[in-house]
């Protein structure tokens, strides 16, 4: 497997560990700390060096990485149908946005904006949480029908869960962003199942 799929897959996992993420916050409020903050922070690295850097180290995908093995190994039974619709939402959501130029500018200066403030607040603050949330919700949502959230009504109703999950889903779309740059595309999730597979399993053993 070439080092150009190998990143794709990277890019794919990204896009499935926020799925992951949204739905833990949506039914129990709450996702893993470290993997919330790689996927967030990813939506800020804007120029880098290699798809990697993106997320930071490969354990900052594990979610990712597992979420990928339980959906395509075709000796999982379980599959979760909840799950696959997000991170379809989520593709579909991605391929509206590349083709609105207004949309892409705006979301590269809202982005920018974030970045400064960075230097003026940590990446905790609840200040770079909401302004995330608010780029998905008035850039990139509209591109689309909304992506239903099912979960806990008493979760989803939190002001604070709800802009975590819409950062969440920014985060997403910035992850299938990277994939589509990679050449990835919807058939080969069809078509290429097995080498996606074995390739998010050599990245777990990896870890």
């Amino acid at each position: 497997m070439n080092t150009k799929d190998q990143e794709q897959h990277l890019a794919l996992a990204g896009v499935c560990q926020s799925a992951t993420l949204v739905q833990a916050i949506a039914r129990k409020g709450e996702a893993q700390a470290s993997a919330v903050e790689a996927s967030l922070s990813s939506i800020l690295v804007t120029s880098p060096e290699n798809t990697q850097q993106v997320f930071g180290s490969l354990q900052n995908l594990q979610t990712g990485f597992t979420t990928l093995v339980s959906q395509l190994d075709s000796d999982n039974k379980l599959k979760d149908a909840e799950l696959t619709r997000y991170i379809a939402s989520i593709l579909s959501l991605e391929r509206k946005l590349s083709r609105s130029r207004k949309a892409l500018d705006e979301l590269g200066m809202r982005v920018s904006h974030v970045q400064r403030q960075l230097a003026h607040v940590d990446f905790e603050n609840t200040q770079i949480i909401t302004n995330l949330a608010s780029i998905y919700t008035d850039i990139v949502s509209p591109l689309a029908p909304k992506i239903q959230i099912s979960g806990n009504p008493q979760n989803l109703s939190n002001e604070i869960n709800q802009k975590r999950i819409r950062a969440l889903l920014l985060a997403g779309v910035r992850a299938a962003v990277l994939w589509r740059q990679l050449g990835g595309k919807r058939r080969q999730i069809l078509f290429n199942r097995k080498a996606l597979v074995e390739s998010a399993k050599s990245a777990l053993r990896a870890m």
